[in-house]
């Protein structure tokens, strides 16, 4: 009997991949009519792909609890409707890759991430 291979652990070992991680979150941006549970599972799963979120640095770990409870709410409602003003002005968004592998480092990031608004 053949032994499967959960679809979950691939996408995980695939999200490792920055580009792929990129790509994979532009590709969930552009979904039209998304589910609202769609944005914050992406999100989920590229965390899980860079080692979870206890790996994150101080501001990264708190910019994503405090995106996760937002789109806990709202389904990312804010983010399509960005999106799709974009769209209607001519532009798009696009992810990129940073140059330097750091995931939010700097007092500056977590001094800015305290300051956002709580929902």
């Amino acid at each position: 009997m053949t032994k499967s291979v959960s679809y979950q652990d691939d996408l995980i070992e695939f999200l490792k991949k920055p580009e792929a991680a990129a790509a994979y979150i532009e590709a969930i941006l552009e979904e039209k009519n998304a589910e609202a549970e769609l944005l914050p599972l992406a999100i989920s799963n590229v965390v899980e792909a860079r080692g979870g979120i206890i790996q994150l640095s101080n501001a990264a770990k708190l910019y994503c609890e405090k995106l996760q409870n937002l789109l806990s709410k709202t389904g990312g409602d804010e983010v399509y409707l960005l999106v799709a003003l974009l769209d209607a002005l001519g532009f798009q968004l696009q992810i990129g890759v940073k140059s330097d592998s750091s995931i939010f480092e700097g007092e500056g990031a977590i001094a800015f991430a305290e300051h956002l608004p709580t929902v």
